[in-house]
């Protein structure tokens, strides 16, 4: 067995003033530590997206009528709340899920040898973002699911998904400056695509706030339009967004570009028309709600791969110390 170090005072106080620095200190994760750590924060801010949206598809938004506690006189949910009040505690639950997989990020970054600050910085700004998500979670149960602050949710959570993508690409590169790999035609044809995808997850927000699936049984008030007219909009950008993916992937085969920009411009396609083959079916046969979770689902995929594409036009490799040559004595044959 092990021996268990003994424990100083003096290692008490180091991780009381900072257990990441007193941790980093006796802890270097493997690459692929961190690289995990980074992917399961991607995965849970994923999964809290989808279980969100389970909460408002169930009709579950006010299972939990109130906030931080779920009732006035409980903590958790209780047998009176029935089952929307435990599919609304639970998602509140996973955001502690969440938490830690952020923190295990965080910790990985931290003790990453050598220390890699941006890592680190792209890790909390994953911490407050979800801080930030759910004390805006609290507000819209508090103002009875106002479906403005809902789609403000969903739009915060986008930007979780797009600072947990970064981290988990900087995870696998180095810190050298980056180099890109195509011309400045394809990165301005990628910026537009990246624009048109965040008016298509906008657009997708009011879809929602004027739709019929509310988030709770009883009256909710909702955005005041016309939501097919709305869908059509939304449709239009998706188009929009297919094609200009297709016409990346076109130049990028005629300029004959590195193979990491083409695979997840392929990618992204493939992600497309299955979102696309989705979208249409739930609009057609009235929005089931096993549809629009996979919808949204496929919302968040689309959006990583948006982003896989964006990151992948640059290289970043390993910076790598110059080591000192050898000396002009030793470079000198020895006599016998």
């Amino acid at each position: 067995m092990v021996p268990v170090p003994n424990v100083t005072p003096a290692d008490v106080v180091a991780a009381a003033r900072n257990p990441l620095a007193f941790i980093a200190a006796r802890w270097t994760p493997d690459p692929r530590t961190v690289q995990r750590a980074a992917l399961a924060a991607l995965v849970m801010s994923v999964v809290i997206v989808v279980t969100g949206g389970a909460v408002r598809l169930t009709g579950s938004g006010l299972g939990c009528p109130t906030w931080p506690k779920c009732t006035d006189d409980s903590l958790t949910t209780t047998s009176a709340m029935g089952f929307h009040g435990a599919i609304e505690f639970g998602n509140r639950m996973l955001t502690y899920v969440l938490c830690a997989a952020v923190g295990w990020a965080i910790i990985a970054a931290r003790s990453e040898k050598p220390y890699r600050r941006t890592l680190t910085r792209l890790g909390w700004a994953q911490f407050w973002i979800v801080m930030s998500n759910a004390i805006l979670g609290g507000i819209v149960v508090l103002v009875g699911l106002n479906p403005y602050t809902v789609a403000a949710h969903f739009l915060l959570s986008s930007a979780l998904i797009a600072v947990a993508t970064l981290m988990w690409q900087r995870s696998r590169e180095g810190d050298a400056e980056a180099k890109p790999l195509v011309g400045k035609a394809v990165q301005q044809l990628v910026w537009f695509l990246v624009t048109a995808s965040v008016l298509l997850i906008a657009v997708g927000t009011v879809v929602t706030g004027a739709g019929p699936h509310a988030g709770d049984s009883k009256e909710v008030d909702r955005i005041p339009i016309d939501w097919e007219t709305v869908a059509k909009l939304h449709a239009v950008l998706a188009w929009i967004v297919v094609t200009l993916t297709f016409a990346l992937w076109f130049v990028l085969k005629a300029v004959d570009a590195p193979k990491g920009p083409l695979d997840r411009t392929r990618e992204l396609f493939l992600i497309l028309l299955s979102q696309g083959v989705i979208g249409y079916v739930q609009y057609f046969t009235n929005l089931p709600e096993a549809l629009v979770a996979l919808h949204m689902l496929g919302s968040c995929l689309v959006w990583i791969g948006v982003l896989r594409v964006l990151l992948s036009l640059r290289e970043r490799p390993e910076t790598v110390a110059d080591l000192p040559g050898p000396s002009v004595e030793q470079s000198l044959p020895t006599r016998a």
